[in-house]
């Protein structure tokens, strides 16, 4: 399994890795609520078979049966994770599936390296990576021109939702380092995209973008 050099740390990365450290053993548990925003995001991602997908922040690798099911075995799922505790998880589902398409890559989401470019990337509950301008970079590079990207995550209902918003205090408090941008936790991404669609579920309170990849001109 991959590991990324050593390098200069995201802001909030040692509290994030705490975090997850943390939640790993029930992880699985804590998001099966998601399960039907997880096979939204994963439908809108558009894979055929054959394709290479990357799973930014792919904890204990709850999206990879999903992604596989569209890529296919001759597709190719990376997983990014940092936390050595939620990646060991994804190992073992991993092996216990006899999946030998996935690739699992331990570092942060602006240091990982692996060879290709993809044609797809999935951002589920990764709000410190969509807030992070180094990790969006790092991610898209390894992106094909034209790559589908989807986003999901936590993000602040209208101010009439206030149950949802207690919901999104509530679990903002044990999984993202950093609570500013979540009014719009998804617009640095959105300007590195063409294309850009954002929807709302869950009373606002969960967002889902998706969007083309647009290499900047240098």
């Amino acid at each position: 399994m991959p590991k990324a050099p050593a390098s200069g740390r995201a802001p909030g990365r040692s509290v994030a890795q705490a975090q997850y450290r943390q939640r790993a053993p029930h992880y699985d548990a804590e998001l099966l609520v998601f399960e039907p925003v997880r096979a939204h995001a994963i439908a809108l991602l558009g894979l055929r078979p054959g394709e290479q997908v990357l799973d930014v922040g792919c904890g204990t690798g709850l999206s990879f049966d999903g992604l596989r099911s569209r890529v296919g075995p001759r597709g190719r799922i990376t997983g990014i994770e940092q936390c050595p505790e939620m990646l060991a998880r994804a190992e073992a589902r991993v092996a216990a599936c006899h999946w030998g398409n996935v690739e699992l890559v331990e570092a942060a989401a602006s240091e990982a390296e692996f060879q290709g470019l993809a044609d797809a990337a999935l951002f589920h509950f990764t709000h410190d990576i969509l807030r992070h301008e180094p990790s969006l970079d790092n991610v898209l590079a390894h992106l094909k021109p034209g790559a589908r990207v989807v986003a999901v995550g936590l993000q602040w209902a209208p101010p009439w939702a206030w149950a949802a918003n207690g919901f999104v205090m509530a679990a903002a408090m044990y999984s993202v380092s950093r609570l500013d941008g979540l009014v719009r936790p998804w617009e640095l991404l959105a300007a590195r995209l063409e294309d850009v669609e954002v929807e709302s579920t869950g009373f606002g309170a969960i967002f889902l973008l998706r969007g083309l990849h647009a290499p900047r001109a240098h």
